[in-house]
């Protein structure tokens, strides 16, 4: 029998005993055993905390050479610490004799409690967990995620703070950002500008395609290599569709566009080009003119 079952049984010793008595008759018999066992949980206690913070140390170490996020170190030696510690003070409690199946018992279902209050959160936990793990993107970059379009100003555990065109801030959940496509503007150094331009087919296409040509080789922001593509798309039903694809810096590519935009409407005009747009011709039939 162990000390604490000692105690209490010596509390209600038969023959009328008094609880004092049965105190004193256990120290008596027992006092050295039973300070001996809190002095080993104690020590139980003090070295696993040590042995706690030492892995604590090691974890922050091993994560940060490996050039995890900060954020992410944190929260994992934090929480590896405190697991460790649990762990201490159930050896402690049993080496004195208490009975942990209850203990351990009430943690467990404390922690499924909380798990089943919180899925929505540690849902978006988890999706922060490999955001910053496996970096999809990164703070600065333009991306479109979790429905919503702009710049990422920060990559919390929960949710990724975003700042959209118009400079508003959006909170966006980190679950609904990586259980959707994401698409990342700013990952590659160029993209390349996509832009469809009729003519009517009375023009001369031999001119227009000469005149876009010369226009994407006037701008010294389009890229040599690769190298723009002007060509004839489609016989459409109104219009000669030409497709004009210059590549261009990621940092450029709004500005570009907007010019080119801009300078084919000009210039078309100019050089008498037209740029056709629906239309269409009623036929009336069968109705006679009075007076």
């Amino acid at each position: 029998m162990n000390s604490i079952a000692l105690l209490l049984a010596a509390e209600t010793e038969p023959g009328g005993t008094s609880m004092l008595q049965g105190i004193t008759a256990f120290i008596a018999e027992r006092g050295v055993s039973f300070g001996l066992d809190v002095l080993a949980a104690v020590l139980i206690f003090l070295v696993g905390r040590w042995v706690a913070k030492l892995v604590r140390a090691l974890i922050r170490k091993l994560m940060t050479r490996a050039q995890v996020d900060e954020m992410l170190i944190n929260f994992v030696a934090h929480m590896a610490y405190i697991a460790l510690l649990v762990m201490v003070v159930v050896a402690a409690l049993n080496r004195l004799g208490i009975n942990t199946t209850s203990v351990a018992a009430a943690i467990a279902a404390a922690g499924l409690a909380v798990g089943l209050a919180l899925k929505d959160s540690l849902t978006n936990f988890a999706a922060g967990v490999m955001i910053i793990l496996y970096r999809p993107f990164k703070i600065g970059d333009f991306i479109d995620a979790g429905g919503t379009t702009g710049v990422v100003e920060g990559i919390q555990m929960f949710h990724t703070l975003m700042r959209t065109g118009d400079n508003v801030q959006i909170i966006v959940p980190n679950g609904g950002i990586l259980g959707g496509t994401i698409t990342n503007f700013s990952a590659k150094d160029t993209r390349r500008i996509d832009l469809v331009v009729g003519c009517g087919y009375d023009d001369d296409i031999k001119a227009v395609k000469e005149y876009l040509e010369e226009l994407v080789r006037s701008d010294e922001r389009i890229l040599k290599d690769p190298e723009p593509v002007v060509a004839v798309n489609e016989l459409g039903a109104s219009s000669v569709d030409f497709v004009v694809r210059p590549w261009v810096n990621a940092s450029d590519y709004w500005a570009v566009r907007w010019d080119l935009t801009e300078r084919i409407k000009v210039e078309f005009d100019q050089r008498g080009f037209n740029i056709p747009y629906p239309c269409q011709t009623v036929h009336v039939e069968g109705l006679s003119a009075t007076t």
